[in-house]
């Protein structure tokens, strides 16, 4: 018995050492749990039980979160999805993959470590650490931070990285008893997704990698060439490095809440802090078309337009477990990168963490595989550039590329055309993408297309600071009514001044229900005919004036001509 014992021993040490999944964990299997995040009916979710290291024997368990939305009756292969980060939540996206699939079985398994896993390798030091680290004072508060998360996290780290988490996938598809299913990962999930496909041949019908992100890439010493190109495309590579050089010279200083607790901290961002910030709005596809207006404007100086980029920082802040992230970037990212160049904030913090953390460094798995695959990428995507993705489907025998135009990160997320091109590849590997990838979802907005103004993000969440602008019109509905009643009797003045008061407000709505650059270009700016068209406003208020100082004018007209006075002043000295 001892030499069986001993076999058995020397055995697992072998398949730890050539880094292959363990064999099943003892105590493996499914637990049910109530759904922590709203889910489209007919879907349970549950924790899947597994090895925290399968190169170990009688390695702790861990649960993995996942959830499965049932199409019901006779359907097709399922889908399912893993999110990017790595350490995002997958199940908030469930509803949008059940749009996306609707016929289909969707499952969403969570990466090990995350929001919706047990352990929950959560590091809120972290997050406080990198706005801290924003202070004048420059200490190096990242590193501070790492080393206290590290101290707290009782987790053997070295189970928190890509092959365990594709080995996760591979090992739901069995505990839940589909004999095939397709792959969807996006943005750091599509090397997960690839090495499961590899490591489960037979289960895998086909594989979908949206924002792909080759295995062994020099991400961080990519990252700074990567924005510039998304830049270039752009067309604002000059004024992009002026805004840079201006910042560096003279730094914005902006207060910022810490994402954790929530207390005012005034941070001070240079230039390289600032084309980071920029970066991270191009993975967003609606904000992409205002870039070069916002770019523009900051390189001239208006520091005031850094409010919407510095109140996302919280959120994105917030949106990763940043131990679970870490534990894999450090392992499976770090090693390929040489860090010389740390200007972006991510770059520098990233390197700041793995430093301390000294976590060794995973080999490359070179995974391929021969089931069907469609590459998804976005023309304007800083993070995962689409002429990286479309170099590296090479090693893959039977996979074909889409670029989408206008598309920053994340493309079946942000694109109708994407959503359509993967539905129609999950019916038919074969089928031809249905739509044109070409067709931009909103034109660029070029510099000095916008007039620059926070007026449409300030009102977003304040929307009483639209007061002047709505007593305005009413004031002149009014005067039109009541000028048009009274005309022969002197009213001309005031009809006039009513009707000038609302030609300005349509002309205005129509202009910017017509703007380029689409929805969010309202947040950094309006039409500059707006400019303009006030003069119909100051002419509707000279004319209120006249109507309230004509001979015997009944007094309630010095109204109308105050009110268009502070208007007039709200207008030129504060909206625009």
């Amino acid at each position: 018995m001892r030499q069986w014992t001993t076999l058995l021993t020397v055995t697992l040490a072998v398949i730890g050492s050539l880094g292959l999944p363990g064999p099943a964990h003892a105590d493996g299997g499914i637990e049910d749990r109530p759904c922590p995040v709203s889910v489209p009916t007919g879907t349970t979710c549950g924790f899947m039980l597994v090895p925290e290291r399968r190169d170990v024997f009688g390695s702790a368990t861990v649960k993995v979160g996942f959830a499965v939305r049932r199409a019901g009756g006779d359907q097709p292969d399922p889908l399912v999805f893993a999110t990017g980060g790595p350490g995002s939540a997958a199940l908030p996206l469930i509803g949008t993959l059940a749009d996306l699939a609707p016929g289909r079985d969707v499952i969403v398994i969570e990466q090990r470590g995350g929001r919706y896993s047990e352990p929950r390798l959560a590091c809120p030091e972290i997050a406080t650490g990198i706005v801290a680290g924003l202070k004048a004072s420059r200490a190096d508060e990242v590193s501070v931070a790492a080393a206290t998360c590290r101290a707290r996290l009782t987790a053997d780290l070295r189970g928190y990285r890509t092959r365990e988490i594709a080995a996760d996938i591979v090992d739901l598809r069995h505990s839940l008893g589909y004999p095939e299913w397709n792959l969807l990962g996006i943005s750091y999930s599509t090397r997960a997704m690839l090495l499961a496909a590899a490591m489960d041949p037979e289960g895998t019908r086909s594989v979908v990698l949206d924002s792909y992100l080759p295995e062994s890439t020099p991400w961080y010493d990519q990252a700074v060439p990567s924005l510039r190109g998304s830049i270039a495309k752009l067309g604002v590579t000059d004024r992009f490095d002026a805004m840079v050089a201006r910042l560096n010279r003279v730094p914005a200083t902006m207060e910022i809440r810490d994402p954790v607790t929530q207390a005012p901290v005034e941070v001070r961002l240079t230039g390289d802090d600032v084309a980071t910030l920029i970066g991270e709005a191009l993975m967003e596809t609606d904000v992409v078309p205002i870039v070069p207006a916002l770019v523009d404007g900051l390189a001239d100086g208006d520091y005031t337009l850094l409010r919407p980029l510095v109140d996302q920082v919280g959120d994105g802040l917030t949106s990763h477990e940043w131990g679970e992230y870490y534990a894999v970037q450090c392992q499976d990212e770090a090693p390929s990168n040489t860090f010389a160049d740390k200007r972006l904030i991510t770059v520098a913090a990233d390197a700041a963490v793995c430093g301390q953390w000294r976590l060794a460094g995973s080999r490359p798995e070179n995974a391929t595989t021969e089931a069907p695959v469609l590459v998804l990428g976005g023309q304007y995507d800083p993070t995962t550039p689409p002429e990286a993705a479309k170099a590296a489907i090479q090693t893959l025998p039977n996979a074909r590329f889409a670029e989408f135009a206008g598309v920053g990160h994340g493309v079946f997320l942000s694109s109708n055309c994407g959503r359509e091109t993967v539905r129609a590849f999950l019916n038919d590997p074969s089928a031809a993408t249905p739509c044109d990838a070409g067709q931009r979802p909103h034109e660029n907005l070029k510099p000095g297309e916008l007039h620059l103004t926070l007026l449409g993000y300030t009102a977003l969440g304040a929307p009483w600071v639209l007061a002047p602008l709505g007593l305005f019109l009413l004031t002149a509905a009014v005067q039109l009514l009541g000028g048009g009643l009274t005309v022969r009797r002197g009213g001309g003045y005031t009809a006039l001044a009513g009707l000038t008061g609302l030609a300005f407000g349509g002309l205005a709505a129509l202009s910017l229900t017509g703007m380029a650059g689409g929805p969010n270009a309202i947040g950094i700016g309006v039409p500059p005919a707006i400019v303009w068209y006030g003069l119909l406003a100051v002419a509707s208020a000279a004319l209120s004036i006249v109507a309230a100082f004509r001979l015997r004018a009944p007094a309630i007209t010095i109204l109308p001509a105050g009110i268009g006075i502070i208007f007039i002043a709200w207008l030129y000295g504060w909206a625009l």
